[in-house]
């Protein structure tokens, strides 16, 4: 099917640090049409659509990083591919939590006379439960909690966040090392396993290739299909490439991902999904199964300057044989536009971004990547 949409843009294109002055207006200015048919559903394949950080808005610390119509329609252009699949999968980048105080973030020293404040360097998030709806109601199933924003609002937010996303039916994974750190989902009559990792200590640890085994291990143990999810890696427009070593950010060691994803693989996994650099990522296939190593940014309202490279983005369809292994794919080109909301780019910047970065630094197994975003082995 073809979607047409409006966007109304009156774009304030700022990081963190807008005032409430800066106003984002709506208004019907631009129509673009853009193909968001999924890729036909063969019968004997389970399809997974995924997609990288999604950070809905944020009341904290104060109103002026929450989206229009309090966000009801923010994800309504990519809805469509996002829901045709058997299962959706996204980073949920932050709590979902209704009050609390950051212990993350101290609030900024009051300014010295006649000087202007001092602008905000910390990150915490906190989306509204109400959110949740949106989520289920454009298609997810799943969601990734382990990352670096998760406990934003400690222990407290992470109880709030479970339970907003156990209110509407989506599963999570990764909220710590023990009881939650997989998700299983029936569909088709196959069941399947996610389990989520990050680079810090409170969830599954992309560092620790030991525990990182058994936690696949136990998984397929209960599951046909097993589905990794990681967030790790450096940030930002000059960390697109996948070096072959740890990646240090700030000190902060966030993996050896070919290593880790490797060793997942050989541990019994038949997917990897990658997400945290905050841009895209390129693709190879390892034994017949794929690894995507960022998914960038999907949502990510009010907080980040997106523009270039921090604003492509992408649904990342991906078709699985029952035995786990890649039977296809297709990359949905998108990007965030104005604050960051998500829209499907007919352009294919995404497709031809992750087909050259794919082939740079996997040479002998990227995926093959079609002009309309196709993938094949």
């Amino acid at each position: 099917m073809v979607l047409s949409f409006g966007l109304a843009l009156s774009i304030c294109a700022f990081a963190s640090g807008c005032t409430a002055g800066q106003i984002e207006n709506v208004s019907a200015t631009r129509f673009v049409e853009a193909d968001v048919t999924p890729t036909p559903q063969k019968k004997d394949t389970i399809t997974i659509a995924a997609v990288g950080d999604i950070m809905l808005g944020s009341p904290y610390p104060n109103d002026t990083r929450m989206p229009p119509e309090d966000g009801r329609s923010l994800l309504k252009a990519v809805t469509p591919v996002i829901s045709a699949a058997d299962i959706a999968f996204g980073n949920l980048e932050g709590p979902m939590a209704d009050s609390g105080e950051s212990a993350k973030c101290k609030p900024p020293k009051p300014p010295l006379p006649g000087k202007e404040p001092e602008p905000i360097r910390c990150f915490a998030f906190r989306m509204p439960t109400r959110y949740g709806k949106y989520l289920k109601d454009a298609g997810f199933d799943v969601v990734s909690l382990a990352n670096n924003h998760s406990f934003d609002f400690g222990n407290a937010g992470m109880t709030s966040t479970r339970q907003a996303l156990d209110a509407v039916g989506i599963k999570h994974a990764g909220s710590d090392r023990l009881q939650r750190s997989t998700a299983f989902l029936d569909v088709k009559g196959i069941k399947i396993a996610f389990v989520a990792f990050a680079h810090n200590a409170i969830v599954p640890n992309v560092n620790d290739l030991v525990a990182a085994k058994r936690f696949v291990t136990d998984a397929g143990r209960n599951a046909d299909i097993v589905v990794v999810s990681f967030h790790g890696g450096a940030e930002g427009t000059a960390s697109q490439n996948v070096p072959n070593r740890t990646e240090l950010y700030f000190g902060e060691k966030r993996g050896n991902l070919p290593l880790f994803a490797r060793t997942v693989i050989d541990a019994g996994a038949d997917l990897v999904l990658g997400h945290g650099p905050h841009v895209l990522r390129g693709m190879e296939i390892y034994k017949g199964r794929l690894i995507a190593y960022s998914l960038g940014n999907f949502a990510t309202y009010g907080w980040f300057r997106l523009q270039d490279e921090t604003a492509l983005t992408m649904i990342l369809e991906v078709e699985l044989g029952h035995d786990g292994k890649f039977a296809g794919g297709r990359i949905h080109s998108g990007r965030q536009e104005g604050r960051g909301i998500p829209v499907l780019d007919p352009s294919g910047e995404s497709i031809r971004k992750v087909r050259s970065l794919s082939n740079a630094d996997f040479p002998a197994t990227a995926p093959k990547i079609a002009d309309d975003g196709t993938i094949s082995n």
